[in-house]
């Protein structure tokens, strides 16, 4: 669908969502106070529809925005069942980001996390931010099939005596063989939340909702298991 017709959508349409910006520190720690936040319609970015600003926790109010009718997310359709909107954020003394591809769904709150970098920091800030499609609505290449029997190679790294629940996450951002590609610790409930949203829409039956989430959990931490259980033969051959 052109962005005309998804602004047509978002103007023309009585559903509404909700968007609420919280802002912090890189850590994540540290809410920031009075920052700034600029929306408008990605790709059609004619100026600011709305402008609001963070309070002591770091967090806008829930900002009511148009979206395409419910039943677009319900059922598998050519229209896109969500809108897009673009923010941009910025505060005294840090290093504004702009973060597009926002997917906002017919009555649903959708919340957008951003860490600011200071101005005069060592950290390599990433300003630019673009959220792909939702995977049920864009176009991607199909899954790159992977060896079911991998080489043993002594990897250098600790290999506990028992598997457990990890506390972060390592996303490739890239194909497996683009070593170019930037590596990203992600917290495990991040990890599961991000991937939930970027596989599902909120609007979906509770149900649905709980039956996907446990498949990506269960997915995820099959990989963790075979990723220990690999790496733990491998340690007990090179010992033995």
């Amino acid at each position: 669908m052109s962005k005309q017709n998804i602004r047509y959508l978002q103007n023309d349409t009585p559903d509404e969502g909700r968007l609420q910006v919280n802002v912090e520190t890189p850590s994540g720690r540290l809410p920031i106070e009075d920052a700034k936040v600029s929306i408008s319609y990605t790709g059609d970015p004619e100026g600011p529809i709305e402008e609001v600003t963070t309070n002591s926790s770091g967090q806008t109010e829930p900002i009511e925005l148009r979206t395409p009718p419910l039943e677009y997310s319900m059922a598998p359709s050519e229209q896109q069942p969500y809108a897009e909107y673009t923010i941009q954020v910025t505060a005294k003394g840090f290093i504004p980001v702009n973060v597009s591809g926002i997917q906002v769904l017919s009555g649903e709150t959708s919340v957008q996390r951003v860490r600011l970098v200071p101005q005069e920091s060592d950290i390599n800030p990433i300003d630019n931010i673009v959220i792909p499609a939702n995977t049920l609505f864009g176009n991607f290449p199909p899954k790159i099939p992977e060896d079911e029997i991998k080489p043993l190679e002594e990897t250098g790294e600790i290999v506990l005596s028992r598997v457990v629940v990890p506390e972060y996450v390592i996303v490739h951002d890239g194909v497996p063989t683009d070593s170019t590609a930037r590596d990203y610790y992600v917290t495990y409930k991040d990890y599961i939340k991000n991937v939930a949203s970027s596989e599902i829409y909120a609007t979906w039956p509770d149900a649905t909702l709980r039956a996907n989430i446990l498949a990506i959990l269960s997915f995820t931490l099959n990989r963790v298991y075979t990723e220990w259980y690999r790496n733990h033969h491998i340690f007990r051959s090179f010992v033995h």
